[in-house]
């Protein structure tokens, strides 16, 4: 299992896509499968329920209520690590500095640009990789 904390932009791309091949898709089932255990704090929490439930996502609200409930029995509260560097958008901040709060975990996004470049700020195809080779450690 690996610890993970998810840029809102990849659930927007898994709910609003057809493809449940794609990256961001196979990474939301991998999350609900349990073999990515999310990490989120309050301002996390807060941008995932203003960004998911805005109507031009046309998410349900019965999608909505299963993915919050998942997260908030299965993710884990971890707090902020301060990060002094600028970020290209301040708001990405704070989910780079959850990510730093846990050690050997990831930031899951379809930004990279937005973040410092690091091996543990993954896309979604490479999170997928990383998946791999935690199920097969003899291709590490």
């Amino acid at each position: 299992m690996v610890y993970a904390v998810i840029d809102t932009n990849v659930f927007v791309s898994a709910y609003m896509t057809h493809n449940i091949e794609s990256a961001t898709s196979k990474v939301v089932t991998n999350m609900l499968n349990g073999k990515i255990i999310p990490l989120y704090n309050d301002e996390i929490w807060a941008e995932y329920n203003e960004v998911l439930s805005r109507k031009q996502f046309r998410i349900s609200p019965l999608e909505l209520d299963t993915l919050f409930s998942f997260l908030r029995v299965n993710g884990i509260y971890t707090e902020r690590t301060e990060f002094r560097n600028l970020f290209i958008d301040e708001s990405d901040r704070v989910f780079y500095e959850v990510m730093l709060s846990e050690e050997d975990s990831f930031l899951v996004t379809g930004n990279l640009k937005h973040f410092p470049t690091t091996t543990r700020v993954v896309t979604p195809a490479q999170m997928l990789e990383i998946l791999e080779k935690e199920k097969n450690p003899k291709s590490k």
